[in-house]
């Protein structure tokens, strides 16, 4: 799990070679990569394929198959598909874009905080903040109508849950995409200053295109993130010299989120390719039709790159290393696209909270964090298997009381926040 180390049988592939066989959960061989070196060789090859149907393509579950095959995003695409798509969102991930959108997203985050604390001295942090902060920023910046966040994020933990079967991840896949069809439909006769406006105007996308490409902006924007703030704080929590460092010089944030973003890895369970023919990686040959997972969270813990000044070893969180080199956003063509708006949420939600909640703690002992849904198996040969999993950070408490009056709900299209975050796309 991202808080401890690369769990075992990872661990001992990455030390055994960087590049090894494994089984997946279906019984399934494919190839575990976990070399920094040989990670970005498989993600910058053209001959490693990320689309999901390509023969040998390595798949968690069966309802990570349906999602990924059904109708897939770009991201299951390879190129000139792949940018084609890609190019008609870039422009609003841009880093001058994203910058002029951080007053907005500051004022977000200052009422989630105000809502947090108004009244009372413990929350939990995932239901009050950590999620409500980036799916009102991704539903502004699409055009979503944030009362619907409870419908999309039900569907979104139903499709990224590696429990779910496939006919319930065709069921949620399904209601999602017709949802944000008909959302098209009414951007396109009634447009706005949004992304799916701007998408639903275009004469070269299908609806469904314009469906799929809101789909994995609206679940992606605002999952991946919440999860990364949940545990970046518990890991702080968890380490408090690094809090205090960065409390103290509030400078210090962009490299401490790149070091977060390295250390926590939040795609832990790989990224998969298929090799579409014969390739050497490392010293070892990938035959054609074998599919590769690249183990994202082994790479960024590599010995030589990420040993910081002073012998902080990569296992260590130290919020002054040079981490910049990481791959926690992939690498490549498929390189996460929102990756910039990712830094520049996290970058402002760590030093609010630092800055406005200094006696911020956990309201529960810290210890061993407990398994949550999602989880999988993925093993060597001859060998047991390890857990995967995912923290809860769901409380903390501070002992700071409540400050002001009660915060208007967050959802309040009256926030002059909103207004300014829409303004900026």
């Amino acid at each position: 799990m991202p808080l401890r180390p690369a769990p075992p049988a990872y661990a001992a592939a990455a030390r055994e070679a960087a590049v090894t066989r494994a089984v997946l959960p279906d019984g399934t061989a494919c190839w575990l990569v976990t070399g920094y070196d040989e990670v970005r060789a498989v993600l910058s090859d053209a001959r490693f394929s990320a689309d999901a149907r390509t023969p040998g393509f390595p798949f968690l579950s069966a309802g990570q198959r349906e999602l990924a095959t059904a109708k897939p995003s770009f991201i299951r695409m390879d190129d000139p598909e792949h940018a084609r798509l890609r190019r008609m969102v870039t422009k609003d991930f841009l880093v001058k874009r994203v910058e002029e959108l951080r007053p907005g997203i500051q004022d977000i985050v200052d009422r989630a905080v105000d809502h947090m604390t108004d009244g009372r001295t413990s929350a939990d942090f995932v239901a009050d903040f950590a999620l409500p902060v980036p799916s009102l920023v991704i539903c502004l910046m699409l055009g979503v109508p944030y009362e619907d966040h409870d419908l999309f994020q039900s569907l979104s933990r139903t499709l990224l849950d590696n429990h779910t079967t496939r006919e319930r991840a065709e069921e949620a896949h399904t209601q999602l995409m017709g949802y944000l069809v008909q959302l098209a439909e009414r951007k396109r006769q009634h447009p706005a200053d949004d992304i799916l406006s701007r998408l639903a105007a275009r004469d070269d996308l299908t609806p469904q295109e314009t469906a799929s490409l809101g789909f994995l902006l609206l679940v992606t924007g605002h999952e991946s993130t919440a999860n990364m703030a949940a545990i970046s704080l518990l890991a702080l929590l968890r380490h408090p010299e690094q809090a205090a460092r960065l409390r103290a010089d509030p400078g210090l944030v962009r490299g401490a989120v790149e070091e977060l973003l390295r250390h926590l890895t939040i795609i832990h369970l790989g990224l998969g390719r298929a090799a579409t023919r014969t390739v050497e990686v490392g010293g070892v040959t990938i035959p054609a039709g074998d599919g590769v997972i690249c183990m994202l969270s082994t790479a960024n813990r590599d010995e030589e790159l990420f040993t910081a000044e002073g012998g902080t070893c990569p296992a260590d969180l130290d919020i002054t290393r040079d981490a910049r080199r990481h791959v926690a956003f992939g690498y490549g063509i498929h390189q996460c696209l929102g990756q910039t708006l990712a830094r520049v949420e996290l970058q402002i939600i760590l030093t609010t909270l630092l800055h406005r909640l200094p006696d911020l703690r956990l309201a529960v002992p810290p210890g061993p964090a407990h398994l949550q849904p999602g989880q999988h198996r993925l093993r060597r040969p001859g060998s047991p298997g390890d857990l995967v999993t995912r923290p809860p950070c769901a409380t903390f408490s501070s002992s700071r009381p409540s400050t002001g009056e009660a915060a208007q709900a967050l959802a309040d299209g009256s926030q002059p926040g909103h207004n300014a975050l829409l303004s900026s796309t």
